[in-house]
């Protein structure tokens, strides 16, 4: 009785390929030939799944964002049955910076991507929408911890947001290109989180 295929696993597989190009030499001039070979699949069964080139590289990307969500559930799962805001906002932040194989490897595949936000609208419009996100989640969390007496009222939470967010995107940049460490990125992080939180002492970085 043949195997029956599972679809979702064949989908990854191939998103798995073109993460593997992206991060050894970018996907500008990546074809489906090249993915289809990197994924030990025919180009009828790569168009068959995703369809255009285009299409390929975004299911890619929305697959590569899902495991990052996942990934970073379980990160936040550990931080305990009832974590502060200021750790639920520290944790968001750390899964912006490369700080494990897993994190590392997923923003290089997402610099790779880099250029075709800026060139590809279809892929433009993915990237214009993910950082508007974060930092609205991070101003959120921050108007909650208002609300609880953990932040000033007087600060501006939707600044705040933009600015962390913004920030740790910086920082991420710099630890992919080794101008800064993993540990100097996070206690810069730990800062602007003093600054609007008050200072604490500082968790074990995750």
């Amino acid at each position: 009785m043949p195997r029956q295929v599972n679809h979702d696993e064949r989908r990854r597989q191939i998103a798995e390929a073109v993460w593997r190009l992206a991060m050894r030499g970018g996907l500008e001039q990546v074809t489906l030939r090249q993915v289809a070979a990197e994924a030990g699949v025919s180009a009828r069964l790569l168009q068959y799944y995703f369809g255009t080139r285009d299409q390929v590289l975004l299911g890619a990307l929305e697959i590569l964002n899902a495991e990052a969500e996942r990934q970073a559930r379980e990160r936040m799962a550990c931080l305990g049955d009832a974590p502060s805001l200021r750790a639920i906002v520290r944790g968001v932040l750390l899964e912006m910076l490369p700080l494990d194989e897993q994190r590392r490897d997923r923003h290089v595949v997402y610099a790779a991507y880099f250029v075709r936000f800026l060139t590809e609208p279809t892929l433009a419009a993915v990237a214009r929408a993910a950082t508007p996100e974060l930092a609205n989640l991070v101003s959120d969390l921050i108007i909650r911890a208002q609300e609880s007496g953990e932040v000033p009222a007087g600060i501006d939470a939707a600044a705040e947001g933009a600015f962390l967010t913004a920030g740790a995107e910086g920082l991420q940049t710099r630890v992919l290109l080794g101008q800064s460490s993993p540990e100097c990125a996070i206690e810069v992080i730990d800062r602007q989180l003093d600054r609007v939180f008050g200072r604490q002492e500082s968790p074990d970085a995750t």
